[in-house]
C-alpha cells in the first residue's frame, strides 16, 4: 500500500509498504481522510523516531474484522484514537487518562497519511467511534483536535461569561474560539501576526481581534470594556506569546498553556505578582479522553462547532509534502487534509 513516509517537513515521500495483517481483536481501516496536525510538524519531537508514517485525525472505513470483535463490522464508517488509556491505573482513576503510561504506548499501525491502518485490540476496545450518516470523513479528522480543546477548556474551568483571549488562530485556536461561544464566554479575543489568520477568527466567532505585534494588555482593555481576560489560551510556543499570556489575564483568571514550547525553553514568572496578589491559576492540557472524544464527535453531529469551512487544502498522499509545508509555514492555511484514497 502506499503510505507518505516523513523524514522532515521538507521531506515527505510517497513510499510501498506492506499492508497491515489484522490478528484476533483488531480491524483493518481504510483511511478517506486524515488531517495534519500542528504535532505533526513539530520536528524536534519526531527526529529520533524517523522515518515513520504520521497522522492521527482519521475517517475511515472498516476494510476488515479481527475473530472477536463484536461490534463493528465491514464497511462501517468510522474515526479512532490513537491514543488509548488503560482505565485502571492511578492517573486515569483520579480522572488524568492522557498521562496514563499506555495512552503514551499506544498507536496506530502505521499512522493515518496511509491507504490503510491496523488498529490494535485495545484502540478498538476503547477507541473507535462509529459516524453518524450527517458526519463525512473529512469533518471526523476534526474529532480528535476538537476532543483535545474540549480537556483544555474542562480543566481551565472557564465560568459562563467569562471573557477568553485565544493567543494564535491556527486551527487549535479557531477551535478554541469555537467552543468558547459554545460553551457560554462572554467577549472572545482572537490574536495572531497574520492577518489572514485574524479575518478568519472573525469569521468563526471572535468579537474581536488585535495583531500579536500590539500592546495587547492595552488593546484588549479597549476591546474588553476595561478588563484584561478571564481566561487566556495560549495556542502557539512562542515564548513571545506566552509573556503575553502572563501580562494579558485578570486577577483571579487563568492562563491555559495549550502548545508547547521547543525543549529546554524556560520562562520567568514572579509569583508574588502572580499568584499570591491577583490568584492567577496556570495550566496545561495535553490530549484528549475517550470521553472527550465522544463529546467532540456530539458537538460535530449537532453543528455546535462550524468545520467543514475550516479545510482550506484537500491533497493526495503523493501531495503530502506540499501539505506538511503549508502547515509548517503557518500562512494563509488553516486545515490541511490528506485524502490517501485519490
Amino acid at each position: 500500500m502506499r503510505v507518505a513516509m516523513y523524514y522532515n517537513n521538507h521531506d515527505v515521500r510517497l513510499e510501498e509498504i506492506p499492508t497491515p495483517q489484522i490478528g484476533p481483536g483488531e480491524l483493518l481501516v481504510r483511511v478517506e481522510a486524515c488531517g495534519i496536525c500542528g504535532s505533526d510538524v513539530m520536528e524536534w519531537y519526531r527526529r529520533d523516531r524517523v522515518p515513520l508514517v504520521l497522522g492521527h485525525e482519521i475517517g475511515g472505513q472498516i476494510a476488515a474484522v479481527g475473530d472477536g470483535v463484536g461490534r463493528y463490522q465491514e464497511g462501517d464508517r468510522v474515526s479512532a484514537a490513537h491514543h488509548v488509556p488503560c482505565n485502571t491505573c492511578h492517573y486515569c482513576l483520579s480522572g488524568h487518562h492522557t498521562i496514563c503510561d499506555t495512552l503514551r504506548q499506544t498507536n496506530f499501525d502505521p499512522g493515518g497519511f496511509a491507504e490503510y491502518l491496523r488498529l490494535p485490540a485495545i484502540n478498538v476496545d476503547r477507541g473507535v467511534f462509529l459516524l453518524p450518516d450527517e458526519v463525512s470523513y473529512e469533518e471526523a479528522t476534526f474529532i480528535e483536535p476538537l476532543a483535545c480543546v474540549l480537556r483544555g477548556q474542562r480543566l481551565a474551568h472557564m465560568p459562563p461569561g467569562h471573557s477568553v483571549l485565544v493567543i494564535g488562530s491556527g486551527i487549535a485556536g479557531l477551535l478554541h474560539v469555537q467552543l468558547a461561544r459554545a460553551l457560554g464566554a462572554g467577549r472572545v479575543i482572537a490574536t495572531d501576526i497574520n492577518d489572514y489568520r485574524l479575518e478568519v477568527a472573525q469569521q468563526f466567532g471572535a468579537d474581536a481581534t488585535i495583531h500579536a505585534k500590539e500592546d495587547l494588555p492595552s488593546r484588549l482593555r479597549q476591546v474588553n470594556q476595561g478588563r484584561l481576560a478571564g481566561l487566556v489560551i495560549v495556542c502557539t510556543g512562542a515564548t513571545s506569546a506566552v509573556a503575553q499570556a502572563l501580562q494579558s489575564v485578570e486577577r483571579g483568571g487563568t492562563v491555559l498553556f495549550f502548545a508547547p514550547t521547543n525543549p529546554g525553553v524556560t520562562i520567568p514568572i514572579s509569583v508574588s505578582d502572580l499568584f499570591w496578589r491577583n490568584d492567577i491559576t496556570l495550566t496545561t492540557s495535553y490530549a484528549g479522553s475517550p470521553a472527550d472524544y465522544a463529546a467532540a464527535l456530539e458537538l460535530i453531529q449537532a453543528r455546535r462547532v462550524h468545520i467543514g469551512e475550516m479545510i482550506t487544502h484537500r491533497l493526495s498522499l503523493a501531495e503530502a509534502g506540499l501539505g506538511f509545508q503549508l502547515v509548517a509555514d503557518a500562512q494563509n492555511s488553516i486545515k490541511v487534509i490528506i485524502e490517501p484514497q485519490r
